[in-house]
């Protein structure tokens, strides 16, 4: 195998990462210059979906990733020069059979993933559907999708994974706002004392998993109790 091709996986993860924070970015907050930035996360998250699986096919074998190889001479080794100008990868929708295929992991709400793949390609191609929050779906995907399978393959949480330093606590309440559930890092748990929310505008069932899932956290990485209000409010719906 061409020695260029061993850093395949580890190259992949890293830009897919790189997209996922720029996704996240521009999913939960807004521009006063740009006015495209919903639509952009869109573009952002779908390409760091795709570009993170084929980062975990990879890790298996880089040239797994191909749907089509190229013809290379019976005396000559297939190259990454090869691969670059003659080979096809797996198109997105293609990905989660592959995933599945090559490492027996099955990608989180197939479904979401294929409309997601439909709804970039209406933005991309066309213009956005009517009645779509964009910016509400990109988020969805991140967070019902990618991070699962981040944390699932690679340890990763979502909600660390920003390019603003100190959009931690801001990503949460846009999250439990539109009360969209998110794995919690340990950097979330300890910071979870500063999220301002109006408990009483957030649906019981979500509530509850929210307090669930801290819970989860708190076991898993220890620290201070940073939910009190929550399990209060929670133990009060469960009366």
């Amino acid at each position: 195998m061409d020695p260029h091709l061993e850093g395949v996986a580890e190259h992949m993860k890293g830009l897919g990462l790189g997209a996922l924070a720029h996704a996240n970015w521009h999913a939960t907050t807004m521009s006063m210059e740009n006015q495209w930035w919903s639509e952009l996360s869109v573009l952002q998250a779908a390409h760091a979906g795709e570009i993170l699986i084929k980062a975990r096919i990879a890790v298996e074998h880089p040239l797994l990733i191909f749907d089509q190889m190229p013809k290379a001479s019976p005396a000559e080794a297939l190259s990454l020069t090869h691969l670059v100008e003659a080979g096809r990868t797996f198109q997105f929708v293609d990905l989660p059979d592959r995933l599945w295929a090559t490492t027996g992991i099955r990608l989180p709400d197939v479904e979401r993933y294929r409309r997601f793949g439909r709804l970039r390609n209406a933005i991309q191609h066309f213009t956005v559907p009517p009645t779509v929050d964009v910016g509400e779906e990109a988020l969805r995907f991140i967070y019902e999708v990618i991070d699962p399978f981040i944390n699932e393959c690679w340890g990763l949480f979502a909600i660390d994974i920003t390019e603003e330093y100190d959009s931690l606590m801001y990503a949460m309440e846009v999250l439990i706002h539109r009360e969209i559930p998110f794995l919690v890092s340990k950097d979330a748990l300890e910071d979870f004392s500063d999220v301002r929310i109006t408990w009483t505008e957030i649906s019981a069932p979500y509530l509850i998993e929210l307090h669930r899932r801290l819970e989860a956290a708190r076991g898993a990485f220890g620290g201070p109790d940073t939910y009190a209000e929550l399990t209060r409010i929670v133990l009060a719906c469960k009366q």
